[in-house]
C-alpha cells in the first residue's frame, strides 16, 4: 500500500430513479477529481434506492435490477471511473443470467477492470439472494480493499477473515440508523417530520444525527472493526429519506487504530476526504493480535450451532406485514 488519498459520500437517494441517483454519484466524482481523490464510496443501493425494495414484488425488483457488469450503470460507473482516473464503489440490485437477484456493489478501476460484492447478509426482501464469497482485490492506487456491505460488517468473522485476506482498507458502504429494528435498545426511528424541519431547527436534527439514532449507534461497534483487523475503514451511509425512515449519514473514516480521521454530520449529501498513510498499517495493535491468533482453537467458529438463521428469515418475518398478500411469490 503507498499513501492514498480516499473519499466516502453520504446522499439522499431516490427510489427506483437511477438517472437521477447516478446524476448525484457523477457529480460527487468529478468534486472528488478535483481534489485528487483516489479511491470513493458510495452507500449501499445508492443508484436502485434501497428500503423500499422491501414493497417490491419479484417482478418489480426485476424490472428495477440490471445485469452487472455489462448492465448501463455498470458502465456508467465505468466511464466515470476512467474519466477521473478513479476507483469508485456504488450499490445496486443486480439481475444475474439466471434472474437470480443481489443486493451489489460495484467496484469500478480506472484500468477497466470492474470486481463486484454480493452482500452476505441480504434480508431487504426474500426475493434477494444472499451472496457466498468475500471480496479482497488489488486496486490501480496499489492498495489491496476487501469490501462489506451493511449487515455484513455486524458480523466480527467477516471482517477478520477480510483482514486475513490481505485488506488494507475495508469499503463499508451502508444503509444504517434510524431504523425500526422493533429493539428499544437499538437505534430506533428518526421522526420525518425533524428531517423536513432540518433548516429552521438545524440543532434538533443535528442531536438526532450524533444522538443514538445515528453517531453514537456507529461507536458502539464501528472503531472496533478497524481496530481488532488493524485495516482503514470507510463507512459510507445514505442520508435524510429513505421511504418511510430518516438515515443519518455518519460518513467517516477510520485509521487501523479505530481513530475517525474524518467525519460528517450534516443533514445533506456530502463528502468527506482523508490521505491515508501506510506506515499506520505496519505498526498498529490489531496487526499484533492477528499474528497472536491460535487457529487450532478456532474449530468452534465453523461448526454450526443450530441457532444459526437466514437473515432473510429473521428480518423478513418483521417485514412481511408491509407486504401485499396479491404479491407474486
Amino acid at each position: 500500500m503507498r499513501k492514498t488519498r480516499v473519499a466516502s459520500v453520504q446522499m439522499e437517494h431516490y427510489p427506483g430513479d437511477k438517472q437521477r441517483n447516478l446524476k448525484t454519484i457523477e457529480s460527487f466524482v468529478q468534486a472528488a477529481h478535483k481534489k485528487d481523490v483516489e479511491i470513493i464510496l458510495f452507500p449501499e443501493c445508492c443508484i436502485t434506492g434501497y428500503w423500499h425494495l422491501r414493497n417490491l414484488s419479484r417482478s418489480e425488483l426485476l424490472e428495477v435490477s440490471e445485469p452487472v457488469f455489462d448492465g448501463p450503470s455498470s458502465q456508467a460507473i465505468l466511464e466515470m471511473s476512467r474519466d477521473c482516473n478513479m476507483t469508485i464503489a456504488a450499490g445496486l440490485i443486480e439481475r444475474s443470467d439466471e434472474s437470480t437477484l443481489y443486493n451489489t456493489h460495484i467496484v469500478s478501476m480506472s484500468n477497466g477492470h470492474l470486481i463486484k460484492h454480493r452482500k452476505l447478509h441480504a434480508f431487504i426482501s426474500k426475493h434477494i439472494t444472499s451472496g457466498s464469497s468475500f471480496s479482497v482485490f488489488d486496486t490501480p492506487q496499489e492498495c489491496r480493499v476487501g469490501l462489506l456491505t451493511c449487515y455484513d460488517n455486524n458480523i466480527g468473522e467477516n471482517v477478520r477473515i477480510t483482514a486475513l485476506k490481505g485488506a488494507d482498507i475495508l469499503l463499508a458502504p451502508h444503509q444504517t440508523g434510524g431504523c425500526n429494528t422493533g429493539d428499544v435498545h437499538c437505534m430506533g426511528t428518526i421522526p420525518v417530520e425533524t428531517w423536513n424541519k432540518r433548516h429552521e431547527q438545524p440543532q434538533m436534527v443535528e442531536s438526532e444525527f450524533r444522538g443514538p439514532k445515528g453517531r453514537e449507534w456507529l461507536l458502539r461497534w464501528l472503531p472496533t472493526r478497524a481496530h481488532d483487523n488493524g485495516l482503514f475503514l470507510i463507512f459510507s451511509n445514505g442520508v435524510g429519506i429513505d421511504d418511510d425512515e430518516v438515515r443519518p449519514g455518519g460518513a467517516m473514516i477510520l485509521n487501523p487504530y479505530g481513530k475517525i480521521i474524518q467525519e460528517t454530520w450534516k443533514a445533506r449529501d456530502d463528502m468527506v476526504i482523508a490521505d491515508l498513510d501506510p506506515e499506520l498499517r505496519k505498526r498498529n495493535q490489531g496487526q499484533r493480535w492477528l499474528r497472536a491468533r491460535r487457529p487450532e482453537l478456532y474449530t468452534p467458529l465453523i461448526t454450526p450451532t443450530g441457532i444459526e438463521q437466514d437473515t432473510r428469515t429473521v428480518r423478513f418475518a418483521h417485514l412481511s406485514s408491509k407486504i401485499p398478500d396479491n404479491r407474486t411469490p
